[in-house]
């Protein structure tokens, strides 16, 4: 039992991605930080913020906090303060999720919505009304989430130290979305103190400065991005190359489609920030190894974003929609290989003669192989093709099977669907090649596709 249900808003879940990773060698870790009262990272800040200002002095009951959101963070703010008894007044674009604005009216949060639009440093801006109404209003706090230290301090005493320890020390990267980049800033500072060598990867949406100010420009040029709780079109106080190895953008549509996938193939109910950090974790993760384990953050809530990214009438207005795979696209050649006993691939050599190969027809009771030279296929033969030699020239078995071979079987990667391999078997009824990644072949024919069919 807990006397505060912020009390509860550490310890997040570090779940072991599986379907949408069957492919890379690295393991990949979601850390579920919208599993927590408030629905985002934003939990462990809010709390804090307002307890560090109660102790402080700074704020008592009966006064009002005001800050300026895109949403989540603004949740947060108002469910660590309204409990206390503060009242909440918040600045936020007229963009922001319909869920988003529901849920703050529910809460008891006064909302003043401006112009999308507005930049910081234009009075409609959604920053510069709350640093106003700060100045105008009587008994009123600026809680200034995205530039208060505590946020940073947070991450860098809390949430740096909990992944440590449910990864025992063995996470390699870190994919970490970057709004304010308290979090990124704070998580840094703690691995780079107990591991310089984890590598701490900033994600934001194409469009965001962060990635201009990492590459040496004294200034980034923001465009306009669809994401809401990433990305910034003005570094704040928290920016710190120092700790962060790479910064990756992404899409609004790789984000939006990565999170729609994360709910289907793994039960992760997350929002587009998080659908960008693990659409860049993926991207980049094709070049990991067997010894990485990357920690992807999940910051926000799917349910926060039904009427945008999970809506697909909105996803096919803004031209990000893409058709969710079937159930049979979702079972890849990989996945039919590992069903099948482990066998090295029988096939024949260009040099070999006609006799020799039939000769290896018999012994595995096969009726057509590839021919293979220097691990690339460049033909095939077959038992019929071989008596069609011999009646017109028995002499022939001698001869060199190059001389006499076949079209070659169709080549395909290990995440190709079974409705791809299914459609080369019908123009090759013998079987189709997969290219491993260790440069060896393995052969699937439609028995192989039969038997994962009815699941024998």
């Amino acid at each position: 039992m807990t006397n505060d249900i912020f009390d509860i808003s550490d310890n997040t879940p570090l779940v072991l991605m599986k379907q949408l990773t069957r492919q890379k060698r690295a393991r990949f870790m979601a850390k579920l930080e919208y599993m927590s009262p408030c629905f985002s990272h934003y939990c462990r800040v809010s709390g804090a913020i307002v307890r560090d200002a109660e102790e402080r002095g700074a704020i008592h009951p009966g006064m009002t906090l005001v800050d300026w959101t895109f949403g989540t963070s603004g949740i947060a703010l108002a469910m660590a303060a309204v409990s206390r008894g503060y009242k909440v007044l918040l600045a936020a674009p007229e963009s922001i999720c319909r869920e988003k604005q529901e849920v703050l009216r529910a809460l008891g949060a006064e909302l003043v919505l401006t112009p999308s639009e507005a930049l910081p440093g234009d009075l409609q801006s959604c920053v510069d009304v709350a640093e106003n109404l700060v100045r105008t209003l009587p008994n009123a706090w600026f809680a200034n989430m995205y530039q208060n230290p505590v946020s940073r301090q947070v991450h860098q005493d809390g949430t740096g130290p909990e992944i440590f320890r449910q990864t025992e020390g063995k996470v390699t990267h870190l994919f970490v979305p970057m709004a304010s980049g308290a979090m990124i800033s704070g998580i840094g500072r703690y691995f780079k103190s107990v591991n310089p060598e984890v590598q701490i990867i900033g994600v934001e949406p194409e469009g965001s400065v962060y990635g201009d100010l990492h590459g040496g420009k004294s200034q980034g040029t923001p465009s306009a991005f669809q994401l809401e709780d990433i990305g910034a079109v003005r570094p704040t106080s928290f920016w710190d190359p120092n700790v962060i190895d790479r910064i990756v953008q992404v899409s609004d549509a790789d984000a939006f489609n990565c999170g729609r996938e994360l709910l289907r193939a793994e039960a992760v109910f997350a929002g587009g920030a998080s659908g960008a950090a693990m659409a860049a974790a993926l991207r980049e993760g094709e070049a990991y190894g067997d010894d990485a384990l990357v920690v992807v953050m999940m910051t926000d809530f799917g349910g926060y974003d039904l009427s945008r990214m999970y809506n697909d009438d909105w996803m096919r207005r803004q031209g990000f929609y893409r058709k969710s795979k079937t159930a049979l696209d979702q079972i890849t050649a990989d996945d039919i290989l590992q069903r099948k006993a482990h066998k090295d691939l029988i096939f024949a050599q260009p040099e070999q003669t006609l006799a020799e190969v039939f000769e290896t027809m018999k012994q595995n009771d096969v009726s057509q192989m590839p021919i293979v030279s220097f691990g690339a296929p460049i033909g095939s033969i077959s038992e019929n093709r071989i008596l069609s030699i011999l009646i017109e020239n028995d002499s022939a078995m001698n001869a060199k099977v190059v001389a006499f071979m076949e079209k070659p079987f169709p080549v395909c990667q290990p995440d190709a669907t079974i409705s791809e391999l299914s459609e080369k078997l019908q123009t090759n009824a013998s079987g189709v090649l997969i290219s491993l990644s260790d440069g060896r072949l393995q052969l699937i024919n439609k028995s192989d596709l039969i038997d994962v069919l009815t699941r024998k």
